[in-house]
């Protein structure tokens, strides 16, 4: 995984995470939803680079 699309991911996470608190602190479920969906896409991803990583090796 390189290091660029490492930023990218933790920024995605960090996005997430601050909108799912967002959320949390006023109430809005749907953003806190919309958060954690955005973490979980950001997993995903990081997951699929560690895969491609290790074939690569």
């Amino acid at each position: 995984m390189g290091t660029e699309e490492k930023l990218r991911n933790m920024a995605e996470k960090a996005g997430g995470k601050a909108k799912e608190a967002a959320g949390k602190a006023t109430g809005d479920r749907s953003t806190e939803l919309k958060g954690k969906a955005e973490q979980a896409k950001s997993d995903l991803k990081q997951a699929v680079e560690k895969v491609k990583d290790a074939g690569k090796h």
